[in-house]
């Protein structure tokens, strides 16, 4: 089955203007759905919110001056789904008696299987699953005045959060691809399968710019690079919106990630950065998401910046999101950011206090676990008031309404075909696009004297440690809930078949018994955790060689999940040393959502794989790069330190703030960003630079020839830095300003370019204006950010 056969499945999911597909005993109201057009307000004619051929704008102003001030308020909040906040899988006869009897603006997480709605036949069989969805939009279609169906959000950052969507690699393995096309078409799958599945807008991407490497939720970023953030992250707004599949609601606006200590949980406060750094590093992906790919939603972050905080601040919803970045969709909390003004932040007396400056500073739709009358009645109390202005009101509800019409929600509510949706979902042609993200997202970090690839003419394998066997990674409450990945050793054991002994042994667990404590206090092994260890021992001595699986789970890193410690958690690092002490070979795979402080592994093992999260194709992609039927090729998209203690230590960074000559501290990164070796290697030459005199508007254009100069097929990815060599403030050593993964076959040359535009070469100045000035400017070529094989100059003239 091709993509284009996909996407006509697509369209026959959803273009219909009849009936949903129906239960026999509740009917729908027939005589409202016409051809082409549905009578939401059912008054027997078209009204011009309900002609699909009115303009967007007309659709808007006509529903909004029929709306009354419950109605309004309505689309205001959310209606967290099934086993969230509501009770219900279907809607019942008290619905009517519910706030939402006037409409809602969007229902989050129904029925998507996730905590404990996974028991839902709902959740688990898709055909019901369409029709439940079905149900739910006719309610708000049928038994509401106006008839304004609901947005039904999800999350997304690892394909669509269904019990048994895709399962894709994680958004930090999505960065490692460097492959932008790629992105793209993941995102183009999640919002094919959420839009199928009847949910109409994801909370993906997450744009924000990792910093620390402690940070729980760096596995849900592209890393920590603000360049590489914003190519991606366009990629995949673009293809969650390719055709206005679904809205992308990027998160967490803003300056979210650079919380104090790396905190999260309760904490996710008081970020420690200046106002030039916000602007060059932690803005840029939401700027491009909107201004390049046209996001339609946008989260409001938990944290203040300078102590005012974001879900209360009209210099960062309304100033800067609308005015500046030209936004035109619509902004959601994130969960309890409301009630954290009053609570919290304590900048509000009460909630009602806290609606008030959230709605006036931009706030569209206030999203928690809680029921929306919390911000709706307040909401209405101030309306009455004179708190709130109608006009602001109207401005709220403009924007929520608009986005529905952009998604053709309001002349197409219901998925029509739920056949074309149980072959569109997880289908085999997804799959093997997941697998093809988890295999480019591994970096080979080491391989001395070419241990890896491994030889297949061997006898018998160890495949020890506890996420040798392991695929509860693949399960993910920002994705697919609840399918079944292959694990190292299933695709080991597949890849090597019956010919040859695989012997197994979980070695330890990810963690021991009193952990975190035992990072701060250590506790020798207990009998049992020896024993353990003593079998993986034992099945390392039994074979010619030994892959080691170590790394993270679900409980070391994620959401509320950050850490003290950048070290192996448990006694991981104990059971590598035992099976390294038996002599023979050992290599390492790391299965992990946060760089790892690997000192011992990597000065002894000689080869060693970072494979991140890779979704539910884990063992396959990584049994495939370890026998050499793919050639790895991603490459760090994070700075991985040798200890806890050198943090902060990312990339960018400003001049010799990293410096690495103190002889009473530990110096240099274990891997840098942008490494990432190969099978094969590369060799560069040939830059040249056009022109080498540009005026401040004009485009400088980089050429590289890059040839395999190996023995293997192989990706490369060629990175493209630049220096500003003197300014009026301090910039960055070196700045990512353009990248190109290629595919080159043994002793193939191609011939790389990139084009260096006015903003590329940029700064915030000292009266902080984003300006070019003029000067001379360095340019890097090489494969890591520390390998720069090629370099050159070329000079910006003030334009006449």
């Amino acid at each position: 089955m091709t993509m284009r056969i996909l996407s006509c499945l697509l369209i026959t999911v959803l273009v219909s203007f009849s009936a949903p597909f129906k239960a026999q005993d509740n009917k729908p109201l027939s005589n409202i759905y016409h051809n082409g057009w549905i009578d939401l307000n059912k008054n027997g004619r078209m009204d011009v919110y309900e002609n699909p051929a009115a303009s967007i704008e007309r659709r808007v102003e006509d529903l909004l001056s029929q709306m009354n001030l419950a109605e309004k308020t309505c689309q205001t909040a959310t209606l967290y789904g099934y086993k969230r906040v509501l009770q219900d899988e279907l809607p019942t006869p008290n619905w009517k008696n519910e706030i939402w009897k006037d409409g809602i603006a969007n229902i989050d997480e129904h029925l998507n299987g996730w905590a404990a709605g996974s028991k839902s036949v709902y959740a688990t069989d898709i055909r019901k699953h369409v029709w439940a969805m079905n149900e739910t939009q006719r309610f708000f279609v049928e038994e509401t005045r106006l008839g304004i169906p609901v947005d039904f959000t999800n999350e997304g950052l690892r394909g669509v959060a269904f019990t048994n969507a895709t399962s894709f690699p994680s958004e930090l393995s999505m960065g490692h691809t460097w492959d932008p096309a790629l992105v793209r078409e993941m995102g183009r799958i999640t919002g094919q399968e959420a839009r199928a599945l009847g949910y109409t807008n994801i909370y993906a991407p997450t744009l924000d710019v990792s910093r620390d490497q402690r940070w729980g939720r760096i596995e849900d970023t592209y890393g920590e690079d603000p360049y590489l953030a914003s190519r991606l992250g366009v990629e995949m707004v673009k293809g969650l919106q390719e055709q206005h599949t679904v809205a992308s609601t990027g998160k967490h606006f803003a300056v979210y990630s650079v919380g104090k200590g790396a905190r999260e949980g309760e904490a996710r406060t008081d970020p420690q950065v200046s106002p030039r750094e916000v602007e060059s590093v932690l803005l840029p992906p939401f700027h491009a998401a909107i201004k390049e790919g046209g996001m339609l939603g946008v989260m409001s972050s938990y944290n203040d910046y300078d102590g005012v905080p974001v879900t209360g601040s009209s210099y960062w919803l309304t100033d800067r999101l609308r005015n500046d970045f030209g936004f035109k969709g619509y902004v959601v909390s994130d969960s309890a950011a409301v009630e954290y003004l009053y609570n919290k932040h304590a900048v509000a007396a009460d909630m009602k206090d806290a609606v008030r400056q959230s709605i006036e500073a931009g706030l569209n739709v206030k999203t928690n676990f809680t029921r929306p009358e919390d911000f709706i009645l307040p909401l209405r109390e101030l309306v009455k008031e004179g708190k709130v202005s109608i006009k602001t009101l109207d401005d709220r509800v403009r924007d929520v309404l608009r986005v529905k019409f952009i998604l053709g929600i309001l002349d197409h509510p219901y998925v029509t075909d739920a056949a074309a949706t149980e072959r569109l979902v997880n289908s085999v042609e997804h799959q093997q696009v997941a697998l093809r993200a988890a295999r480019e997202s591994i970096v080979l970090l080491k391989n001395d004297q070419n241990v890896l690839p491994l030889n297949r003419e061997i006898k018998s394998i160890a495949v020890v440690g506890p996420n040798a066997d392991d695929d509860s990674t693949a399960r993910y409450r920002y994705g697919p809930s609840g399918v079944k990945g292959v694990t190292v050793l299933e695709g080991i054991r597949t890849k090597l078949g019956n010919r040859v002994k695989v012997n197994y042994a979980r070695g330890c667990e990810i963690t021991d018994a009193h952990w975190p404590e035992t990072e701060v206090l250590p506790e020798p092994r207990t009998r049992e955790e020896s024993s353990e260890i003593g079998r993986a021992v034992a099945a390392a001595e039994q074979s010619d060689l030994t892959v080691v699986v170590l790394g993270d789970s679900m409980k070391t890193v994620g959401e509320s999940a950050s850490r003290t410690s950048l070290d192996l958690p448990g006694h991981q690092l104990d059971l590598v040393q035992a099976v390294h002490a038996t002599g023979k070979p050992v290599v390492v795979v790391l299965i992990n959502g946060r760089p790892m402080s690997i000192n011992w592994i990597n000065k002894y093992v000689p080869g060693i794989l970072e494979a991140w999260f890779p979704g539910a194709q884990a063992g396959t992609a990584i049994a495939d790069v370890l026998f050499g039927d793919y050639n790895p090729g991603g490459k760090l998209t994070v700075t991985v330190p040798r200890t806890v203690g050198q943090i902060p230590f990312n990339f960018p960074t400003k001049p010799n703030a990293q410096w690495e000559g103190e002889t009473t501290r530990v110096n240099g990164a274990l891997y840098y960003f942008g490494h990432g070796l190969s099978y094969t290697t590369f060799t560069y030459s040939n830059l040249r630079v056009s022109p080498l005199v540009q005026n401040s508007q004009g485009d400088v254009t980089v050429s590289v020839d890059v040839k395999n100069s190996g023995a293997r097929a192989g990706d490369e990815v060629v990175q493209l830095y630049t220096r500003d060599l003197v300014s009026s403030v301090t910039t960055y050593e070196k700045n990512l300003r353009g990248f190109e993964r290629i595919q080159l076959l043994p002793g193939e040359t191609k011939t790389v370019k990139f084009v260096l535009r006015p903003d590329d070469l940029a700064l915030w100045n000292r009266s902080m204006r984003f300006v070019v000035e003029p000067g001379k400017f360095k340019v890097m070529i090489g494969s890591s950010s520390v390998d720069i094989r090629l370099h050159a100059e070329f000079e910006i003239v003030a334009t006449e």
